[in-house]
């Protein structure tokens, strides 16, 4: 029981650093690598495997109905594709113009959903 206890309160610590990361870049889009905090870059892609696990049915899958209800607060996303709908575009596009007023460059990490987003417009810009 000491175990679950002391995996509760890792898990509410990773949490709030992941609040502090979405009210710093305005996303919940840890990446696995992410530099400042590699511990939360790797919490968020567990979640992300536990949530799958969940969903395909398995009870013991470490995420509990609680817990995706917080994520899910605060803008978590539980699958990041490589193709975007317009919508999509738009927010994306967004993002980085507040990115570049934030940072004054649009050199996103590339591990980052953004970063990764930016790198495909860099392709297709290239491509054309």
């Amino acid at each position: 029981f000491e175990w679950s206890i002391r995996t509760n309160e890792v898990w509410k610590t990773r949490y709030g650093e992941l609040v502090s990361y979405a009210t710093e870049f305005g996303n919940a889009n840890v990446p696995q690598n992410f530099p400042q905090n590699p511990s939360l870059g790797r919490w968020v892609s567990r979640q992300r495997t536990r949530y799958k696990k969940f969903k395909n049915g398995n009870e013991l899958c470490g995420i509990t109905t609680y817990q995706i209800q917080l994520l899910n607060n605060i803008g978590f996303e539980w699958r990041i594709n490589s193709t975007y709908s317009a919508d999509s575009w738009d927010d994306r596009y967004n993002e980085s113009v507040s990115y570049v007023e934030d940072f004054g460059h649009a050199r996103v990490p590339q591990k980052s959903a953004l970063g990764c987003w930016m790198e495909q417009q860099r392709k297709q810009y290239k491509k054309n």
